[in-house]
């Protein structure tokens, strides 16, 4: 499929969702408010339609194309209100023009209600988030999508959906949040289809055909994944502790036969957050215990980590804003996990650090926006800019234009990796 063709098939589905959604709000729904609380209205349907085009600035010679985003989105967004609920739908419809293939994904459907005075319950299909960091996750272990991340979408796709039930508790002193999973929820991650990926065995990158399948826990309650925050705020300052019992979210272990899997982790951690000379600081660690390799001794399974993060936001002027963060991963028993790996030299460095910086300037009532995101590690020697360009038309109509841009000397670094993935995207919206 040829760039022109593609752009021609993206504009008339994009045509054609505008001439069937605009409409649609003056339209019946379908549904039949009858029997519903008469007190309660059911709020108006809302969404966006989005086409995207993004291309590769080099070829991948382990790929046979060049794009990494042909695509037409339809959002359809909507909340009802029945007596003492809350139903959420949202959802996409779209056309991936690099899989050649529609499909349906359900950003949201769940039912919120309270039982109590000081008790939430969210059951369903939800997107779920928490701790401090800027796109850099300690004790948020909710599922990411990072190939939808990579390839030029809305930041709002880094974070999937999983199927959970959420009870939040309420009290004058401490809140608690509580959230299973029933079944394990991995990462969208990198597979061969859309970006290549280093795997050790093959000491190189690899784009597996068909793609690759990670090895996933059976579907039991003990391999359910549970989740809790106990938080609290004081006097502008945000507490709050964490543990998580599952899996790593990414299939960063491999079995006996060498296949990729998913290794046992639990997970404990704290945050903080407060005001600080004009600016907001937070601080955030995590402890992760790799429970099937506490002693570090074995190469196919990732060994604990102690993880911490400290950032600092301010705006210097006006409409202009700052945002600075320092990231660690410090892999524990570092010796015995060189000492008996099979290739020593794609293990991680024992610390690995990470900076990241935030550049965001807003102009004419953010009609324009300026947005620089940049990773930098010097252990790893590599690095991952994110720049974009937002253009706000109108209410209903926006314009983005942005790349993903992978530096790195070595192969098998996280960003290293990805130098053959480096691209450039444009996105239009119309939001109805």
């Amino acid at each position: 499929m040829t760039c022109e063709t593609t752009s021609r098939k993206l504009a008339a589905l994009l045509l054609l969702g505008l001439l069937s959604t605009t409409p649609a709000a003056a339209q019946d729904d379908g549904w039949d408010d009858a029997g519903w609380d008469d007190a309660t209205d059911a709020l108006p349907i809302s969404g966006f339609v989005e086409a995207g085009l993004g291309t590769r600035i080099h070829d991948d010679p382990l790929l046979g194309q060049r794009g990494t985003l042909e695509e037409f989105r339809w959002r359809v967004e909507r909340e009802w209100d029945p007596a003492g609920f809350t139903i959420a739908l949202k959802g996409d419809l779209g056309y991936d023009g690099i899989d050649d293939e529609w499909y349906g994904a359900l950003r949201d459907l769940s039912v919120a209600f309270a039982p109590g005075d000081s008790t939430d319950v969210r059951i369903g299909r939800q997107i779920l988030t928490w701790g401090t960091g800027d796109l850099v996750f300690l004790n948020d272990l909710f599922p990411k999508d990072f190939v939808s991340f990579f390839a030029g979408r809305d930041d709002e796709y880094l974070k999937a959906a999983s199927n959970t039930i959420r009870i939040t508790r309420f009290s004058d002193r401490w809140n608690l949040d509580l959230a299973w999973t029933p079944r394990f929820a991995h990462d969208t991650y990198l597979d061969g289809d859309r970006f290549s990926f280093f795997f050790p065995t093959a000491a190189g990158n690899v784009a597996p055909s068909p793609a690759l399948v990670a090895e996933e826990p059976d579907e039991s309650f003990e391999n359910g994944e549970f989740a809790a925050r106990l938080f609290r705020t004081v006097e502008g300052r945000e507490y709050a502790l964490y543990a998580y019992h599952g899996f790593f979210k990414q299939p960063n272990a491999l079995t006996p036969d060498l296949r990729a899997t998913f290794a046992p982790l639990t997970s404990v951690g704290a945050s903080l957050r407060r005001p600080l000379h004009g600016g907001i600081f937070n601080t955030e660690l995590a402890y992760y215990w790799s429970r099937d390799d506490s002693s570090g001794r074995d190469p196919l399974i990732p060994n604990d980590q102690l993880r911490v993060l400290a950032g600092y936001e301010w705006e210097p002027k006006a409409n202009f804003t700052v945002g600075l963060q320092y990231y660690l991963e410090w892999t524990l028993d570092h010796d015995r996990l060189i000492d008996n790996s099979p290739a020593p030299r794609f293990e991680p460095d024992e610390r690995r650090h990470v900076l990241t910086t935030r550049l965001t300037y807003r102009a004419a009532r953010d009609k324009h926006v300026l947005s620089l995101f940049a990773f930098a590690s010097p252990s790893d020697r590599d690095a991952y800019l994110r720049p974009s360009y937002t253009y706000r038309h109108s209410d209903e109509w926006s314009w983005v234009f942005g790349g993903n841009l992978f530096i790195g000397d070595a192969g098998h670094t996280f960003f290293g990796q990805l130098e053959d993935a480096s691209n450039l995207y444009l996105r239009v919206r119309y939001r109805y």
